[in-house]
């Protein structure tokens, strides 16, 4: 259970998709108009993440080495299309919204990348966390940026409309406005990453005076590796 649990961090803060790895970032500049589009390309792109590495951990063992990407891209472009039928079915406004992006994910490096070095290589069920850990990463990722397009393009989040169209920033709802948000979002991140890297824990240094302050030190000094 914690090898699952590290899964998810992972995927969710470690190596988030989008902020860390940068991948998949077609789909993470064109379709992120909007807080729902992000969300929902995010989870589509999640669904199909599990039920991807579930499978190849689950034929692993039977599937050649020589045939494994052929084979990786037949078992995504099969989920994919059950899901696809499934949104024009029953969420047909989001189908038409992500568009070409949906049969795209066939070939997202994030889904191959995540099969060929994790699913093809450990048990089923950590990789069905890994799949849902860094789906939930690239979620959290496109909803951000879709999000803050939107307020700032549109100057509404969800289609509610909160901000009156004189101060709309029009940019933000088109590619340039992707590019900026992305970059702002991502220098947030390093910054945040930077600042915590930071805070070393400090040895304690008691000048050999170990009696005085009432503690046990191997190393008086304060000094590594004497």
């Amino acid at each position: 259970m914690n090898k699952c649990i590290e899964r998810l961090y992972n995927g969710i803060i470690k190596e988030n998709p989008t902020f860390v790895l940068i991948l998949g970032m077609c789909p993470t500049l064109a379709v992120t108009t909007s807080l729902i589009n992000g969300a929902g390309m995010g989870l589509t792109t999640t669904v199909v993440l599990m039920l991807s590495n579930t499978i190849i951990s689950m034929l692993r063992k039977v599937i050649p080495a020589e045939v494994r990407m052929p084979a990786f891209i037949v078992i995504v472009a099969s989920f994919v299309t059950m899901v696809q039928f499934l949104l024009q079915a029953y969420l047909p406004s989001l189908n038409n919204a992500l568009g070409i992006y949906i049969p795209l994910i066939v070939v997202n490096c994030i889904i191959l990348g995540r099969a060929e070095s994790y699913a093809s290589k450990n048990p089923v069920l950590p990789s069905l966390f890994d799949g849902i850990g860094m789906g939930l990463g690239f979620t959290i990722g496109l909803s951000f940026l879709g999000a803050f397009r939107e307020i700032l393009g549109s100057g509404s989040i969800a289609g509610v409309q909160f901000i009156a169209e004189e101060y709309h920033i029009r940019i933000f709802g088109y590619a340039p406005g992707a590019f900026f948000v992305l970059a702002g979002l991502i220098a947030i991140q390093n910054k945040i990453r930077l600042n915590h890297g930071k805070k070393v824990k400090e040895l304690p240094s008691c000048n050999g005076k170990c009696t005085e302050c009432e503690q046990k030190c191997d190393n008086p000094t304060g000094k590594e590796g004497e």
